[in-house]
């Protein structure tokens, strides 16, 4: 696949539809140390892998999967699923593929592309017990946490859930929804501009951000923006958050007709939608460190492993690898499982070169898969 290489980052010629963390740690470097802002000398200290990567699909964990979004690792073992349809969280035993459903999510309003969104576990889980998740309301996107109580009977063990934010613009299409701890135990949130592309350049709307909150939901100490969640603004649709082992975050957004884009995030920083969508001539917008035709990617969720971002794309059915040194890709973008499994939603960290990866055929937009979806592991490199 052609490749254009930019002055920054080698920009891969693929594109996207409008369809489509970890946590723990002390802030050792602060909220401004992000991918967008290591020195040139670090970058060039820092060793990139190779140019080449690789993939195994080890084994399929689990099928019989319904509309999955969010997927989160738990510390004592298994994965929690979240459907955005059935607006339900499943625990998976990574083992045997077995699943039981902890319970129904109240206040869910699945339509389009909303419903139970992204999910991530407190980074003082194994004290509080607590599951964050992002969903559609009837009013609007939200953000909520709920007691998982494991002595519960099965359909039982989530507890009522507590409103921690709420007000994030909500549509038919472009309701964001991935959300990670960070290592600076902070809770980060990407929205969508729900269609409504002014809102993206408003630092008053919600709509279209990165948004950086306590786990209390409170704008977190140390944004750029005093008094405001707001992280990062500009973006169509954020779906992919990631950090690498400098604590530098990372994001997947939709484009719209012509580029996608993995961008790495500048506190304050303004990604340019809907004015730019790509790489720009303008100063004022951030550019992006990879972009892709919107038919080659539409991607979602991202992970780091292996010195490379992995980003799973759905219109693109394909995994992507983008090999990393600092804040430019090191080599072009390059393509793995190509149309093999389908349309691909999440991708997360399994630890080491071990990933976990869901697909996506059962979300309105795909083609099942033996009327199911996955998830697999993966060994990378």
């Amino acid at each position: 696949m052609p490749a254009v290489l930019a002055t920054t980052a080698l920009l891969l010629t693929a594109g996207c539809s409008s369809g489509g963390g970890p946590g723990g740690g002390g802030d050792r470097t602060g909220p401004g140390s992000t991918a967008a802002t290591s020195s040139s000398s670090q970058q060039a200290a820092e060793q990139a892998p190779p140019a080449k990567g690789s993939v195994k699909v080890l084994r399929t964990v689990a099928t019989g999967l319904k509309t999955p979004w969010g997927l989160a690792r738990l510390p004592g073992g298994g994965l929690l699923v979240s459907s955005r349809d059935e607006g339900t969280i499943t625990k998976v035993d990574e083992k045997t593929g077995s699943r039981t459903e902890l319970g129904k999510v109240s206040g869910v309003s699945p339509a389009g592309e909303g419903g139970l969104l992204g999910i991530a576990l407190s980074p003082d889980f194994a004290a509080d017990h607590m599951i964050y998740a992002y969903f559609t309301s009837a009013s609007d996107n939200r953000i909520v946490r709920l007691l998982y109580d494991a002595r519960k009977p099965a359909g039982e063990q989530l507890g009522a859930p507590d409103t921690i934010f709420k007000g994030i613009p909500k549509g038919h299409i472009h309701n964001g929804g991935r959300i990670a701890f960070g290592p600076d135990r902070m809770l980060y949130a990407g929205t969508g501009e729900s269609g409504n592309r002014g809102l993206a350049q408003d630092r008053n709307s919600l709509g279209g951000k990165i948004l950086r909150l306590t786990p209390e939901g409170d704008p977190a100490p140390g944004n750029p923006f005093p008094g405001s969640p707001v992280y990062s603004y500009g973006h169509r649709n954020v779906q992919g958050l990631a950090w690498d082992p400098e604590q530098r975050l990372l994001a997947s957004e939709f484009g719209q007709d012509t580029w996608d884009e993995l961008n790495a995030i500048k506190p304050g920083g303004n990604y340019g939608w809907p004015n730019a969508e790509g790489r720009s001539s303008d100063p004022k917008y951030q550019d992006p460190l990879a972009q892709w035709h919107t038919d080659d990617a539409s991607p979602s969720g991202i992970a780091y492993a292996e010195g490379s971002i992995w980003m799973a794309a759905l219109k693109g059915e394909r995994l992507w690898r983008i090999p990393l040194k600092g804040t430019a890709a090191s080599a072009d973008p390059q393509p793995f499982l190509r149309g093999e499994y389908g349309r691909l939603r999440t991708v997360v960290s399994a630890g080491g070169d071990k990933l976990w990866l869901t697909t996506s055929n059962t979300d309105g937009r795909g083609d099942p898969k033996s009327g199911d979806d996955r998830i697999l592991e993966l060994r990378v490199g």
